[in-house]
């Protein structure tokens, strides 16, 4: 007879609050993006034609950012043999994630409070879906990066997380304004 590893409820459970309070994330900015009627803000910023292009340049500059992270995660993880870790390898992951976040906040802020959650064909559909859906995850990153002893695969499947969700929001929005204008 062959038995299976069981997890205690008190390892399994250590998760419950970071997932918890990332879809609670999620679901309040859909809500609030498909309940708030958006005021499209309107500002000039000095050499781009509209707001929109902004908001493209900086997505863009998030999802290059994000890429960065995909790479010094590989070679942080050992996952990348031909490169060996530099010491600075950590700190460029730090602050690149740093830098695509807070890049991605006024995006996101634009994107939700001057739009707000729109559904008019798939493409919007999904890229409004994947907005939220990038705040909860984020936030379900940052908090397990506090938790110790949780399994060794949890921050790189959030991480991972993180990285596809952004990917598909810039390819919803900036990849798509670039090659529509």
């Amino acid at each position: 007879m062959t038995s299976t590893p069981t997890r205690s409820p008190a390892r399994s459970s250590r998760m419950l609050v970071p997932l918890l309070a990332g879809a609670l994330v999620s679901v309040a900015l859909g809500v609030y993006g498909s309940r708030h009627k958006g005021d499209s803000i309107v500002f000039r910023v000095s050499g781009f034609e509209n707001l929109i292009e902004v908001k493209s340049w900086m997505a863009l500059a998030a999802g290059v950012l994000a890429v960065v992270q995909l790479g010094s995660a590989l070679i942080m993880y050992g996952k990348i043999k031909a490169i060996r870790p530099p010491s600075w390898i950590g700190i460029l992951h730090r602050w690149s994630g740093r830098l695509a976040f807070f890049i991605a906040v006024p995006v996101g802020v634009f994107c939700l409070y001057g739009i707000g959650f729109q559904a008019y064909d798939a493409r919007v559909l999904v890229h409004s879906l994947l907005g939220c859906l990038l705040f909860g995850v984020f936030t379900v990153k940052m908090l397990v990066l506090t938790k110790p002893g949780l399994s060794g695969w949890i921050l790189p499947v959030a991480g991972g997380a993180v990285f596809t969700i952004l990917v598909g929001a810039v390819l919803t929005s900036a990849a798509w304004y670039f090659s529509a204008h």
